[in-house]
């Protein structure tokens, strides 16, 4: 591959992920992971903060920002899990957070912190957001 196919190249993934990112749902996923207090909330977390989505859709959609390195999925160890706490998590990885940067779709992220602390939550969300998370 030569320059210019590499070139071309990076330019399509950058307009790939352009795409996935500004689509509605994903934009606002990202949104919601970015305002989390520990930026890994659970699926559950996710599908609460977006009642008007099915959980079904959420995962696809989470799927997709992951496919594209824009999210990735995060597990707590074995031998951190508790029986009654998620394990599964969605947080930017350092690919994902960089993309994101670069196209200045960061730069609200304590805005949206603040938000999300004013979201009135169950019981049970507010033990899934303080349950253990994996290190990063």
């Amino acid at each position: 591959m030569d320059e210019t196919d590499s070139r071309n190249g990076d330019l399509d993934t950058v307009r790939e992920r352009l795409n996935v990112v500004t689509q509605e749902t994903r934009f606002s996923l990202i949104q919601d992971i970015l305002g989390h207090p520990s930026g890994l909330p659970t699926l559950k977390e996710l599908d609460y903060v977006n009642p008007s989505r099915s959980q079904t859709t959420i995962r696809q959609h989470l799927h997709r920002l992951v496919e594209t390195g824009i999210v990735e999925k995060v597990e707590l160890p074995e031998d951190r899990r508790q029986n009654d706490l998620p394990y599964t998590f969605y947080g930017t990885g350092e690919e994902g957070r960089r993309f994101l940067e670069e196209h200045k779709l960061l730069r609200a992220e304590e805005t949206l912190r603040k938000i999300y602390d004013r979201v009135e939550k169950t019981a049970e969300i507010e033990r899934y957001e303080s349950a253990p998370r994996p290190e990063r």
